[in-house]
């Protein structure tokens, strides 16, 4: 069970899911999105693959497992944490294969669940790094949406801004629409309004005259992939950000849990970039009008690519990594892969 992000701000309501492939369709069509919230749900959609198996053995079993993962994985290519939580949990049936069905269900079931909690716990802890980098009476800019919706609960760089909040301190939050899907104007405002932080949202092509005029003490974004240069996949629009940041000396701050950290691609130039329908450009309504001629043409690049040269920092639960970023992200996951061998 999961908040359809699709209806939001408008109507609050819960859907109900019964197989991997309506998980995956969940992902695919955006009613769950934030990098570690599709990873979560990944990982539940496996456990409810076992949880509904007629497989009467462990090999059965394991076929079954491995047919829900192709149709999860292919749901949305860019954000790393789906094929990262998928892998956890193959890896965690794996070492059980000798059990019995029932018991291998368990641990799966069991597993889904310890990634879920361990999400909330890091980003409590990224929020309490993070919100060292705020301080009362700043002004920020952050792009989509990062907070509790995008993620099991709490959020990464919206969380962060959270913290500085629960704090006591007095932040003020610049909201970009994120067009076209305008994450920023509907999720990330409805969470602030829970929250009680004051914000405005702009139009994402106003944050640069707001970072030029000098009241904007930072800027915080969260991540979908981050390569192992530093380099950071994330929600369209970013890199536009990330220029106007570095070109007016505002710190431009990516918060992102090592689950986010692709070690294997040296640079953001191999991260896979979803082009999604370019129905949602061309569909969006002024005044209950088309924006664009019928017959007009789009694309529809659903992220970018931030080159690590113009990222001051990466927030992660295991501290704030400053460059050269090749040897931070690495230690980094190493100590969280410590922290998963453990559990």
């Amino acid at each position: 069970m999961m908040i359809d992000q699709r209806r939001l701000p408008g109507e609050y309501s819960i859907i109900s899911l019964e197989t991997p492939e309506a998980v995956a369709e969940a992902i695919r069509d955006m009613a769950v999105r934030g990098a570690p919230a599709i990873g979560a749900s990944a990982a539940f959609g496996l456990a409810l693959t076992a949880a509904r198996s007629s497989a009467q053995s462990s090999a059965d079993l394991w076929e079954d497992l491995t047919a829900a993962d192709r149709v999860l994985r292919a749901a949305r290519p860019t954000a790393v944490n789906l094929g990262w939580a998928l892998d956890r949990m193959l890896n965690r049936a794996r070492a059980h294969s000798a059990q019995e069905p029932d018991a291998l269900r368990n641990f799966l079931r069991d597993e889904a669940q310890r990634i879920a909690d361990e999400d909330v716990e890091t980003n409590r802890q990224m929020g309490s790094y993070g919100s060292g980098l705020i301080q009362s009476g700043d002004t920020v800019i952050h792009h989509c949406n990062t907070g509790a919706l995008a993620t099991v609960d709490y959020g990464t760089a919206l969380g962060v801004i959270r913290a500085a909040h629960e704090q006591g301190k007095a932040v003020h939050v610049l909201v970009d629409e994120t067009r076209p899907r305008l994450q920023g104007a509907r999720l990330t405002a409805w969470e602030l309004e829970q929250y009680g932080i004051k914000y405005e949202i702009i139009a994402d092509n106003a944050a640069g005259s707001f970072l030029r005029a000098g009241t904007v003490a930072s800027v915080l974004v969260g991540a979908d992939r981050i390569a192992a240069n530093g380099d950071v996949a994330n929600k369209i629009g970013t890199y536009m950000l990330a220029l106007a940041a570095n070109d007016n000396r505002v710190p431009f701050y990516v918060v992102a849990p090592t689950s986010t950290i692709d070690l294997s691609l040296p640079s953001g130039d191999q991260i896979p970039i979803e082009d999604r329908s370019t129905s949602e450009v061309l569909n969006l309504q002024v005044d209950g009008q088309p924006i664009a001629p019928a017959t007009s043409r789009a694309r529809n690049p659903a992220f970018d690519v931030t080159p690590h040269r113009l990222v001051s920092a990466i927030v992660t639960e295991n501290g704030i990594l400053r460059p050269p970023y090749e040897i931070a992200l690495s230690h980094a996951v190493q100590g969280a892969r410590k922290q998963w061998t453990s559990s």
